[in-house]
Order: C-alpha cells, then structure tokens, then sequence
C-alpha cells in the first residue's frame, strides 16, 4: 500500500475537465452490448471500475473497441444474446458493475461468476439477489451474501413486481435490466427517487420505460423481451468526482476553481444543493444538454461555511457526495445534521464508520448513528494531524485528501491506488490546481 499526504495550500485555481460520469459509463456499455449493431460512446469514464464492465461484457459476446481518439465502439449482440462467459469475471472493486450484471445475467439462459478484489467480496449483496430470485434466477454466494457469487440465469424468466424498501439505484436498475429478457411487464416501485440514468439511458435505445406518481413513491416499468437499437452516447462529467475538487476550492483560502461539463441531472445535484445552504459560492455556468443530460461548468470559491440540517428525502440525490459533504461540515461555523444514510454502511466500506473515525483523528468532534452523521465544524481551520485508514475506499481517500488541503497539520492516507477505480486523474488534477500531495 502507498500512503499519501496531503498539506494545507494557499489556494486552489484552474479550469479542469470533468471525467466521465461512473453510472452512465456503466449502463452505456451495457446497454450498448445488448443492442444489436453498433453504439459509439465518448466521454466514458476510464476507471477501473467501468473497465471491469467492458470485460465482463466482452466475457459475454460482445466486441467493444476504443480507438484512438477516444471513442468507445461497442458491438451489442441483442436481448437474449449473451453467451456463457468462460471463467470466472473479475469486477474488482465495481458494486455498481457487479450489482446490474447480476439483474442482466438473472433472465439470460446462462451461468456466470462474479468475483472481485478484497474490498467488494466483503460487501453483502443479498439486496440484489432477493428481488432476482423472483424471475427463477438461482444464487449461490459466499458467506454472507458475498462474492463470489455464481448465478444460474432463468431459463424462462418472470417478471418482477418489487418495492424497493431502501433508496437504492442499483437495485432498481438491477430488477429492470432483469426485465429485459423477461415476457411480460416487469415493475419496480420506489419510495424515494433515486438516481434515472438507467431509465433514461433505456429509452435512448428505444426501450419503452413508464415512469408513474403513485400513492406510496414513483413506479418504473417496462415490458419485455425488448429490443434495444444501437444509439450514440456522450457521457457528461461524473458530479460525484468534481465534487472532490470543488469541495477543496470552497475549504481553502484563496481559491476560484472551476469543473467543465459536470451532469446537473436534479437526482444528481444534492450536494451542490446543500453546499449552496451552507454559504458556498457556486456558480453554475454555461449550462446546456448533452447526451440527452443537462450539464454546466460549476465555478467554487472559497467560502464561509455554516452548519446545516439535511433532509433525508435528498439523500438518494447525493448519496456518493456525503463523505466529502462531510469534509464541508467539519470546515464550517456550527453543527451539521446528516440522516437517512443506511446505504452508506454497505458501500465500498462502512461510510458512515470510516468517515466518522477519519474525522476523529483529524480533531473534529463528529456522532455517528445508525443512518447518520452529526459533525461539529471547526469554523474554520480543521486541525488535521491524523492518519485515516481509507478501508480500499476511493470516495473515503479523496476526501481526507481534500481535507488536508485546508487542515492546520497535513493528513495522511493509508492506501491511494483505489482511487484509481472512479477518477484516474485525481491527484495529478489536483497537483496542477496547487494541492500538495506526496506519495511514500
């Protein structure tokens, strides 16, 4: 493992691209591998994470191609066509890969095994395989409902009708893309909307997807077998990964920085929402549609933060954010509450642990509860100092990173390399705004 520290500067600035949103990344070459033809796809983000599903996908039939100047040619091999990998696929540290290839693979007429690194065959995966036996798919996981999981897809396939009893966009997506291969209408309900790449993602290659108001949440439905036609995607800049640097510029003195193409999506925008509460300077620039999503260059200064109170209805809109959210808090004057984060102890680590300790060793005085966080801000300067075990989190390393750049005494990291799996760039991005990382 490579530890890394991060000093406190006088400034952030600089105008950065945007990598790649991670969930649609994910969905496009999905999607794409289940059309028939061709589906040329730019802006996909290059981690670990979405290269683990370009595998997977080729491991089941489908050709994908990058060429030169960037741009993803994937060859779908339609509904119903997937082939029976020959080994066990490696997903490494993807939950979001592992987790809507599980729903795909539960109406193919195929078997299939999913392993992956240290990190993700601790994370419990049974949320998924409930809903997923219904179709007749059958599971076999490790202990605890973890990897390695091997799935025997239905052979004749039944549609689901399922209520998703926590916010979750992976299991909604995981039930729908089961209900691809799957004769007659398959339904999820949600209580709370979550994230709508999948939903909207579908209907660009031509799925009919039915989106309800109902008494108790938002219904989702579509009816199968469908058949997807090849589309072009330009995926826009992941708001989960540009809040690491906007985050670093409203914490520390002296900076005006700005992230290009960001998706503004409004299941997307919580964090930025909440920033905004708190008194952060964010602009909102440029804003426009691509790919069928809105997008805007969001410029952050540094600001004067004030605690706020989140409501739990906006979780689901920044559900990834909250780790680095909780950076914001402990900079700011007074007491912020965070609640509604269940999910957050089944991520890439325990989140809400992970953070909750992380901040301890840094100074601030932080509660942790069941589904929640309550960090006391410094009001000011963090003193910093500590030593934060990442857990092979990405998410938990850039934000003590981020910390450090505005802590009164460096922070230090245990692990970097995972943050390779969402936003390759991250520290060479950040080096070039004026952060002070150092490796070893």
């Amino acid at each position: 493992m490579t530890q890394c520290r991060s000093n406190s500067v006088s400034g952030l600035s600089g105008r950065f691209a945007t990598p790649g949103d991670k969930s649609m990344s994910h969905r496009a070459l999905m999607l794409g591998a289940l059309a028939v033809g061709e589906t040329r796809i730019s802006g996909l983000l290059e981690g670990a994470d979405v290269l683990a599903t370009a595998d997977a996908m080729r491991a089941m039939g489908a050709q994908i191609e990058r060429s030169p100047d960037g741009i993803w040619s994937v060859h779908g091999v339609g509904v119903g066509g997937l082939r029976e990998p020959a080994s066990a696929i490696d997903m490494g540290n993807s939950g979001t890969g592992v987790r809507l290839l599980m729903g795909l693979v539960a109406s193919q007429p195929i078997r299939a095994v999913f392993v992956g690194d240290e990190s993700l065959s601790r994370r419990p995966m049974e949320r998924v395989m409930k809903p997923l036996r219904q179709t007749t798919a059958q599971f076999t996981a490790a202990e605890g409902g973890c990897l390695p999981i091997t799935v025997e897809g239905a052979i004749n396939p039944l549609p689901l009708d399922y209520e998703v009893p926590v916010p979750s966009a992976q299991v909604k997506s995981a039930v729908l893309l089961a209900g691809l291969n799957t004769p007659g209408t398959t339904s999820v309900l949600e209580r709370e909307a979550t994230r709508d790449h999948t939903e909207n993602m579908l209907r660009h290659f031509g799925v009919d997807v039915q989106v309800e108001d109902a008494s108790a949440g938002r219904r989702i439905s579509l009816t199968g077998p469908a058949e997807l036609s090849p589309a072009s995607v330009a995926v826009p800049g992941d708001p989960s990964s540009a809040a690491f640097p906007l985050v670093a510029a409203v914490i520390t003195p002296g900076s005006d920085l700005t992230m290009t193409g960001v998706l503004i999506n409004p299941l997307r925008a919580g964090l930025f929402d909440t920033l905004r509460e708190m008194g952060a300077d964010l602009s909102f620039d440029n804003e426009r549609v691509e790919g069928g999503e809105k997008v805007a260059d969001i410029r952050a200064r540094f600001s004067r933060l004030k605690g706020v109170t989140v409501p739990a209805y906006r979780a689901p809109s920044m559900i990834d954010e909250f780790p680095i959210l909780a950076i914001a808090a402990a900079c700011a004057e007074g007491t912020t509450e965070m609640d509604g984060l269940a999910e957050l102890r089944v991520k890439e680590s325990d989140r809400l642990a992970a953070v909750a300790t992380g901040l301890s060793a840094n100074g601030v005085r932080v509660e942790e509860f069941e589904a929640g966080l309550t960090v006391h801000g410094a009001g000011g300067l963090v003193p910093g100092g500590g030593f934060v075990e990442t857990f092979m989190d990405h998410r938990i390393a850039m934000a003590f990173l981020v910390l450090g750049c505005a802590a009164a005494n460096p922070v230090t990291i245990d692990e970097a390399e995972m943050i390779a799996t969402s936003f390759p760039d991250f520290e060479a991005l950040m080096t070039k705004a004026g952060a002070s990382l150092e490796r070893g």
